[in-house]
């Protein structure tokens, strides 16, 4: 049993020489491991739980059923099933930087929403963080500070575009988006929608078209972008925007 997890853990990693540096476990040793000719001393199996964040059960159960790994990146559950698309996203897929969006507001359809978000890499993983706007805040009778207008989220890899999941700090809403490359001299445009994780009402909506305009990698060059963040009416919102949104089509 542990050498069948230990290979089921290791699948996650691009190479077993690479993955026994980082354990700092000899090649050969490790490779016993594996074919379950041999079992680790306990100092030895102690680093391998605490590297793959699992528990000394992993002698003796499947790796599926155990405790750690909690965080679904880690684990090994779900790691075959939406593990693949979190990790190594490509730059020429999605590249890092600024970001300027483009949505209909959730609360007021009369109005858009206009704000920048920025996509980085951190190991594997590509994450977002944003602010919203300060005008969306006191519409909902939520604090405007820094602190709490602040959102993060992470990216991950689709067949034909790119998925984040978004939420403000210690918050039990969230919102889904999706997004995909639209066809731009420059290539970088991406067109999707966003959903909220609220429950359906009379008033407001919980779907929405969205576009993401890449606006370079720099502080500086996403100054003039966060300047012009906020509520905007229709005819305020940049020509290209207002065409990929369709805000005259009905969302699909």
């Amino acid at each position: 049993m542990f050498g069948e997890n230990l290979r089921t853990l290791s699948t996650r990693y691009p190479s077993i020489s690479e993955l026994s540096r980082q354990l700092g476990i000899n090649r050969t040793q490790f490779n016993r491991y594996l074919s379950g000719e041999s079992f680790p001393r306990p100092d030895v199996l102690d680093r391998i739980c605490t590297f793959f964040k699992v528990d000394a059960r992993i002698l003796l159960e499947p790796v599926e059923t155990l405790v750690g790994g909690s965080d679904v990146v880690s684990n090994p559950f779900l790691a075959d099933f939406i593990g693949k698309g979190l990790k190594d996203i490509p730059e020429e897929t999605f590249p890092g930087g600024f970001y300027r969006f483009t949505r209909r507001s959730f609360l007021d359809e009369t109005q858009f929403v206009v704000g920048l978000v920025h996509i980085f890499r951190k190991g594997d993983l590509t994450f977002l963080r944003g602010f919203e706007a300060r005008e969306a805040m006191k519409a909902q009778g939520l604090p405007r500070d820094p602190r709490s207008r602040e959102f993060r989220g992470y990216v991950a890899r689709q067949e034909d575009g790119v998925t984040m999941v978004v939420s403000r700090r210690n918050s039990l809403t969230s919102s889904f988006n999706f997004l995909t490359r639209a066809t731009s001299f420059e290539r970088n445009f991406w067109v999707g929608y966003a959903a909220r994780t609220v429950r359906e009402s009379t008033h407001g909506t919980r779907v929405a078209r969205m576009v993401y305009e890449h606006v370079g990698k720099t502080a500086r060059q996403a100054l003039k972008a966060a300047r012009d963040t906020g509520f905007k009416t229709k005819g305020e919102l940049l020509p290209y925007h207002l065409q990929l949104l369709q805000v005259d089509d009905p969302f699909r």
